[in-house]
């Protein structure tokens, strides 16, 4: 899978996380009649998106992200093309965070509001990154791919060759 692709499909699976533990959190709090809640959650959820849009702003990619392109293996054949194997081994803390936070928030609704919270910070953080490792793949004429590798460690990159944008050329005007 290519790790843009993987990017922005990450933005979406943290967005989608946020509102389902949102929902649950609001349905919690509204079966308990807490206002407090919905107030304090409230605030958590516009500090968290407040600070996701302000670290996420740039046009440049996290330290993380660079590390790992810095990191990249160099390869000239595609690994396999598993993508829904890849998001398992590499989302799967997502999915049980969400799973877990709202199947307590039935019990405790503070705990997905909480939840809801970090995986807005998350989504937004990262809203950018795919299109920054765009714009090194187009400078660098390169394309990482996600390799496989243990659900449990860091995520391993393969850099291959790509095909670089070739701009056109404007258009001059001739005078007669």
């Amino acid at each position: 899978m290519r790790f843009r692709d993987f990017l922005r499909m990450s933005v979406l699976l943290f967005g989608g996380a946020a509102t389902a533990l949102a929902a649950v959190s609001v349905v919690g709090a509204g079966r308990a009649d807490d206002r407090t809640l919905v107030l304090v959650a409230l605030g958590w959820w516009v500090l968290a998106a407040v600070s996701g849009l302000w670290m996420g702003r740039g046009a440049t990619t996290t330290s993380g992200i660079a590390n790992l392109l810095a990191g990249a293996r160099r390869a000239s054949a595609l690994p396999e093309l598993e993508p829904g194997t890849v998001l398992f081994n590499r989302l799967w803390p997502l999915a049980v965070v969400a799973v877990t936070a709202g199947a307590l928030g039935i019990f405790f609704p503070p705990v997905p509001a909480v939840g809801t919270g970090y995986a807005l910070l998350v989504a937004l953080l990262w809203r950018k990154q795919s299109a920054a490792v765009e714009a090194i793949e187009g400078r660098d004429g390169v394309e990482f791919w996600l390799d496989r590798s243990s659900p449990f460690g860091p995520p391993q990159l393969l850099r291959l060759p790509g095909m670089r944008k070739i701009e056109p050329e404007p258009e001059t005007v001739r005078t007669p």
